[in-house]
């Protein structure tokens, strides 16, 4: 048994049109992004906008293809990938803790360990 959930929404951008991309979602959703002194962090924040799932702006490699991906979170990541797999998704690559994985129509998301407050009361548990 393990339980998973949608944890985050991701707009991935390469570096030539990151900038550019969060003064848009920031200016389309009314939210200040979070800064960071670090130049190398690839992520922008914008919050939750309702219960803990968040939706970010990430840079990306220069030769990634502007995109939006998922992130599920879960308690057990390899087993949450194989029953995503038995659904039809594909494993894309292995990282430290997360699977990035395709799902039947070759859009990429990645199947990642819980980070949230809420994760267990917004969980669903499979067998």
């Amino acid at each position: 048994m393990h339980r998973s959930r949608i944890d985050g929404i991701f707009i991935d951008h390469p570096p030539q049109s990151f900038a550019a991309s969060v003064a848009f979602w920031a200016a389309a959703t009314g939210r200040t992004p979070t800064t960071s002194d670090d130049p190398a962090d690839p992520y922008r924040s914008f919050g939750s906008f309702g219960g803990d799932v968040i939706i970010d702006v990430q840079r990306v490699g220069e030769t990634t293809a502007p995109r939006i991906h998922l992130d599920i979170a879960t308690d057990d990541v390899d087993a949450e990938a194989e029953r995503l797999e038995q659904l039809g998704a594909t494993r894309v690559q292995r990282f430290d803790r997360y699977w990035q994985m395709r799902d039947p129509g070759g859009l990429i998301f990645c199947v990642i360990p819980p980070h949230t407050d809420d994760f267990l009361e917004n969980a669903t548990t499979w067998s």
